[in-house]
């Protein structure tokens, strides 16, 4: 009896199985081939192959199915990492991971172009392990990925290595065979829909195999999709960064304006406050007052030869007590007109005070390590209006001085004719003449004394005493504070000589009060400063009284007992205290022609006791007692203090 032929049913039941679990298409042809060596017959085995063809195509679509569902989920991930726009490598990283793992490769990398060394580089890489490979550079046109970024098309190559429609180098070809590359494929990263409508391609995006392989349409169309999200991903972190850089920009353009602004506004504050201290009246101290709170800082004024006008502290006020050097000041003054700006010098800043190329003096900021730019030009700023104030007031001094003048030559010529209305005048132009002033007579070389009579004011500026050119000499009047009239005109002399460069003379006289007192005192300089001339003392300053018996016969007062006190006291005193007779021994030896023997003889003494007693004459007197001017001087106080003590000749006392 014939078998019964075997059922369908089971077979068809094991094929879903196979498609539920997803078995590899060579399980259903074996399912077949079991079937077949079961003896399923026509038709029920037609039925059989036909439903496994439909089971492979149903596997083949669940397979692309799920493959696209892994690619929109990779490229929404990647979209979301550009929503939120990380750090630019970490999103670069993501792409190329997520190309590798889509495709299956080996590796995937992206490179970008370098516009500053003209070619392109590997700026990501997944899975590569050669770092020839990862250091590779490419120029425009080289390899696959040079004619992707020439062409702005995709390419791929199943075997790069004997590919010809690339062109090969030996540094691209090198770094592939490192790598172990064999196929590969290449999309651009473009910017715009098209690159022929005016799309640009940012950089080259590959998927690698270390062995031969097709790529699909699919395969090429979900590497672009990602190179789209990275071309993407590079413009917004430029575009981000550019909105950085310019927002950065923007904030400090806005903050140097505001800066500017702001200096702008301090710099006419005080530039307004400045120019009202001027024209209001003030003087060097309320500028420099002024000066010093704006920089809160002390200021110190000086004239050009470097001594200070005036010195203020900072914000509290109050008179500055730092000392600055005269050589100093000239120094960074002049450093300061050459470079045409406030220079920092020792801890200071120092800005010249100039009237065109004349240089006034200086202006010194203290205890300021830095200023600003602003700050510095606010502070040369004040230099100008400290210029201004001096020009305003050495114009307003020579103008008064040119007044005092004529005032000075009155006086000089006819102080008796009226001296009351003398005294008036004197008042109207702030001088005294009742109070004790000093008479300095002053005389250069005769081709230096229209400079003589401009540098006399110049002298006087910022004090109240007042000079005028009379005669061939140059007469300055001095209110007396305690100076002695020798000190004042060596003053005089030391400093106008340093202003004109020659030797100025100058001889003191006084104090003197009234207009006959003064024009007498005047004699008596001018007949010093002639004595001055004959002893060869040019270009030195004193007073009659400094020139010894000299001066007696010079001054209109002839202090004998002065003149014999400078001379002799010392001898005096040593006397008086011991009871010796050193003044009768001196006036003895020069009587005896500086004889000891005849000396010891009208003294009646041993000569040994001459020859003590002249030894602490000369510990008392100094060692030049004996040269020929002091001697003369000696004498002549000798003579004077035996006609004032009566006869010379009583018996000396006992040496002791």
């Amino acid at each position: 009896m014939r078998e019964p032929a075997p059922a369908l049913a089971p077979h068809l039941r094991r094929l879903l199985d196979l498609l539920d679990r997803d078995a590899p298409a060579e399980d259903f042809g074996a399912l077949l081939a079991a079937a077949r060596g079961e003896g399923l017959r026509p038709p029920a085995l037609d039925t059989l192959e036909g439903a496994a063809q439909t089971a492979l195509r149903i596997r083949r679509t669940l397979h692309q199915h799920r493959r696209r569902e892994a690619e929109l989920s990779a490229l929404f991930d990647t979209a979301g990492d550009l929503a939120a726009l990380r750090e630019l490598d970490a999103v670069l990283r993501s792409i190329v991971r997520r190309a590798r793992t889509l495709l299956g490769t080996d590796t995937a990398y992206l490179t970008l172009p370098d516009e500053a060394a003209g070619d392109t580089y590997m700026r990501v890489t997944d899975g590569s392990v050669s770092p020839v490979f990862q250091n590779l550079r490419l120029e425009l046109g080289e390899g696959l990925g040079g004619l992707v970024a020439q062409t702005a098309r995709p390419y791929a190559t199943a075997d790069y290595p004997t590919d010809s429609r690339f062109r090969h180098t030996s540094n691209i070809d090198n770094g592939v065979s490192e790598e172990g590359l064999v196929a590969i494929l290449g999309v651009p990263l473009l910017l715009g829909s098209d690159a022929a409508e005016g799309g640009k391609v940012i950089g080259v995006l590959f998927a690698a195999d270390r062995s031969p392989r097709s790529f699909s349409p699919e395969e090429v169309a979900l590497l672009g999709s990602l190179a789209a999200h990275a071309a993407i991903a590079i413009d917004t972190a430029h575009a981000i960064e550019n909105a950085r850089r310019a927002l950065a920009e923007l904030a400090e353009a806005n903050a140097v304006i505001r800066e500017h602004s702001a200096a702008m506004q301090r710099a006419e504050e005080a530039h307004d406050r400045l120019s009202d201290l001027v024209l209001g009246g003030g003087d060097i101290a309320d500028v420099a007052a002024a000066v010093a709170s704006l920089f809160r800082g002390p200021i110190t004024i000086h004239d050009p030869e470097g001594r200070t006008l005036a010195a203020v502290g900072g914000t509290g006020g109050g008179a500055y007590r730092g000392a600055v050097a005269a050589p100093f000041a000239t120094r960074a003054a002049e450093e300061s007109r050459a470079a045409g700006r406030a220079v920092y010098r020792d801890g200071r800043w120092v800005c010249a005070v100039l009237a065109g190329a004349q240089l006034l003096g200086s202006l010194v900021l203290h205890e300021r390590a830095e200023l600003s730019d602003p700050d510095r030009r606010l502070f040369e700023r004040a230099g100008v209006v400290t210029a201004l104030l001096l020009l305003l007031r050495r114009s307003v001094a020579e103008t008064e001085n040119r007044v005092r003048g004529e005032l000075v030559a009155d006086l000089l010529a006819a102080p008796d004719r009226d001296p009351d209305g003398l005294v008036a005048r004197g008042h109207r132009l702030g001088l005294d003449l009742t109070r004790p002033l000093l008479v300095l007579a002053a005389e250069a070389p005769a081709e230096s004394r229209a400079r003589l009579a401009a540098a006399a004011p110049q002298y006087l500026f910022g004090g109240e005493g007042i000079g005028a050119e009379h005669g061939q000499r140059v007469v300055l009047l001095l209110p007396y504070e305690g100076t002695e009239p020798g000190s004042a005109a060596r003053a005089a002399a030391a400093d106008l000589s340093h202003r004109l460069g020659v030797p100025v003379t100058v001889a003191g006289a006084g104090p003197a009060a009234g207009p006959p007192e003064l024009a007498e005192a005047h004699a008596e300089a001018v007949r010093c400063l002639r004595a001055l001339h004959i002893l060869g003392r040019t270009g030195e300053g004193a007073c009659a009284a400094e020139l010894g018996f000299l001066g007696v016969l010079l001054g209109d007062s002839h202090d004998v007992d002065g003149f014999v006190r400078a001379a002799l006291g010392a001898l005096l005193a040593y006397d008086r205290r011991r009871g010796t007779e050193l003044v009768r021994t001196l006036g003895a030896y020069f009587a005896s022609g500086g004889s000891l023997t005849r000396t010891k003889d009208v003294l009646h003494v041993h000569v040994n006791t001459v020859v003590q007693r002249l030894d602490r004459i000369g510990a008392l007197l100094g060692k030049d007692w004996n040269s020929p001017e002091r001697a003369l001087e000696l004498q002549l106080a000798l003579r004077l203090h035996q006609l004032a003590e009566g006869s010379p000749d009583s018996p000396p006392a006992a040496e002791s």
